[in-house]
């Protein structure tokens, strides 16, 4: 049974009941700590997360573990916290005690849903692309791992869907300082990035302003040859594209046409990518 299922069976199952935490007496002296029998305390912290109290979800979780650590509950119980604490918005504690419950229980059952819940945190902390992309590359290395290791999977398919918008997010952040460098008139460091987006990320949308940006930069650096190229291939793939109306407008400005060169590594990217696809 999956976790989110197991989760589902145990609302139902669930206290009703909650024993508050952390009261004090009437002389201000914390409780003395007592140990629960494993199932109460496991469905209290059932009850707490089915009542979307995560915080108090994990903490309960997480006793459940410390109080019974030999306990076919605490498995269970340590893979909760990690989603508990992905409702509340803790990534890095979901993160933690996730890779946690992987390290410890490699061969659980459940461990496709850990590795899930790992790239789902990175996934949540993706950034407009005007920031640093740290968690964006993390959430796709971790995507990829769990497309990878369970590409069966409910999780895998999920993880092929956010993988697009990973990488697309990725491309839209290279075309960013891409086109500062170009406004900036810096056009070697320009095609630099615009050459990521063509050889890292050439499933995205942001392809056919990338080979257009590579027309405009290289009719600026002087080097017809490779705008040429740059157009043919936009052309060839993107025929309707506005960005291939306005690269060849500025082509025949230049008393140039798109023209196909196999020496040119825009054209060789692109028929390398033929090559795995066929």
């Amino acid at each position: 049974m999956s976790p989110i299922g197991f989760l589902a069976r145990l609302r139902f199952a669930a206290l009703a009941a909650v024993i508050a935490l952390g009261a004090c007496s009437s002389n201000s002296e914390p409780e003395p700590y007592v140990e629960k029998p494993v199932e109460p305390l496991y469905n209290e912290a059932a009850d707490a997360l089915a009542r979307e109290k995560y915080n108090t979800a994990a903490d309960l979780f997480l006793e459940v573990e410390r109080q019974h650590p030999y306990s076919i509950w605490a498995t269970k119980a340590q893979l909760m916290a990690a989603f508990a604490y992905y409702e509340a918005e803790k990534y890095p504690d979901a993160i933690d005690t996730a890779q946690r419950f992987i390290s410890l229980h490699p061969g659980n059952k459940d461990a496709a849903y850990a590795y899930y819940l790992v790239a789902l945190c990175y996934y949540e902390q993706i950034v407009d692309v005007g920031r640093d992309q740290k968690n964006t590359e993390l959430a796709l290395q971790s995507l990829s791992e769990v497309v990878r290791r369970f590409p069966d999977t409910d999780y895998a398919r999920d993880a092929r869907l956010k993988l697009d918008l990973t990488r697309d997010h990725l491309a839209g952040k290279e075309m960013e300082v891409g086109r500062y460098y170009q406004k900036k008139k810096q056009y070697l460091a320009a095609i630099n990035r615009y050459r990521t987006v063509i050889e890292k990320y050439q499933t995205t949308t942001h392809v056919p302003e990338a080979l257009h940006r590579l027309v405009e930069t290289y009719l600026a650096l002087g080097l017809a040859r490779e705008a040429q190229a740059a157009g043919a291939v936009l052309g060839y793939n993107y025929p309707g594209s506005t960005w291939y109306q306005d690269s060849y407008a500025l082509l025949t400005e230049a008393e140039l046409r798109p023209l196909r060169d196999d020496r040119s590594w825009i054209t060789r990217a692109f028929d390398s990518t033929l090559d795995t696809l066929f």
